[in-house]
């Protein structure tokens, strides 16, 4: 039985059931909406009928039986290079190259970050969010690079869950973002939730979940620069559709950005945005472990183009 109260709760205030346990329990929607319809989440105070789409209120509780899932056969294990940076029996840091899916979904049944980890790992994995999802606690984007945890026991996977879930994680990425900053530093607390007509995409409204991001400026150049950013919430997207918002869109990021002819700049095969630096408290140990991973030489050879142009002005 694994329960949600207090502080995991009031964070997630005003969100929909599913969508809560679909991050919480690093599970599909759809597992986690058969779960909910089986009778498996109980809430406190109870309602009469509990249902997918309830918005969780402060004061709330949950109880949820959430046993393994049976383990799909066609999830197997694959010859995939990993970088692992670090590893112990509880858990491993990967730094996740860009255009690797992490997990099995529509579109990416082979070829993943959990197929080579079956193949590196074997066993020891956590079975946690079914064979689909074996050792994951969170995500990054195909085209994202840079640091990613994953639990190799039950244990550390709900360990390290409910640290995302609190926000007890640090998490600092670093892009390339176009144009010119007015301010040094700043943040963007607007609430991201699903585009009104680009199902695909998240955007900045109104209805949306509080999202909440720190950046920094480290080097302007004329056409863009490079922005370290602090989360302080996980939002599907939330780098790249704060940043767009605010009128800088990730280089590269053809979701959240309109045709740009590069001022002079090679084109980017993918968005540059790198996961730079992790820490966390250890799930054994309880002491707090930290990491980082040097930028990509696809996001060097930009930086090189950018000082290049810059000398030549």
């Amino acid at each position: 039985m694994k329960e949600f109260s207090g502080e995991a709760i009031d964070h997630a205030r005003g969100q929909r059931l599913d969508v809560f346990l679909t991050e919480a329990l690093s599970r599909s929607r759809s597992q986690v909406q058969a779960m909910i319809k089986a009778g498996r989440v109980q809430l406190s105070p109870a309602r009469e009928r509990l249902v997918a789409n309830y918005k969780l209120r402060p004061g709330d509780s949950l109880a949820v039986e959430d046993e393994p899932m049976q383990s799909l056969p066609d999830v197997q294990a694959e010859d995939i290079p990993l970088e692992v940076i670090f590893e112990d029996k509880s858990l491993l840091v990967i730094n996740k190259p860009a255009g690797l899916v992490v997990h099995p979904a529509a579109g990416h049944f082979t070829g993943t970050l959990v197929h080579g980890l079956l193949f590196h790992c074997g066993s020891d994995l956590a079975s946690r969010g079914g064979t689909e999802r074996l050792g994951i606690v969170h995500r990054l984007d195909k085209d994202t690079s840079g640091l990613i945890v994953v639990a190799k026991t039950n244990a550390a996977h709900e360990s390290l869950g409910a640290q995302f879930q609190t926000r007890q994680i640090t998490k600092v990425y670093l892009a390339l973002a176009r144009g010119q900053f007015r301010r040094a530093s700043g943040k963007c607390l607007e609430p991201i939730g699903r585009h009104p007509v680009a199902r695909k995409k998240m955007a900045v409204v109104a209805s949306g979940r509080e999202a909440h991001t720190d950046y920094v400026v480290q080097k302007q150049w004329t056409q863009a620069a490079l922005v370290e950013c602090h989360l302080h919430t996980g939002r599907t997207h939330q780098i790249r559709v704060h940043l767009s918002h605010l009128g800088h869109p990730i280089l590269g990021d053809t979701l959240y950005s309109r045709a740009w002819n590069g001022d002079g700049l090679p084109k980017p095969t993918r968005q540059m945005l790198h996961a730079a630096r992790l820490s966390f408290m250890h799930p054994v140990t309880g002491k707090k472990v930290e990491f980082s991973s040097p930028l990509p030489e696809d996001f060097q050879e930009l930086i090189r183009a950018l000082d290049q142009l810059a000398t030549k002005k």
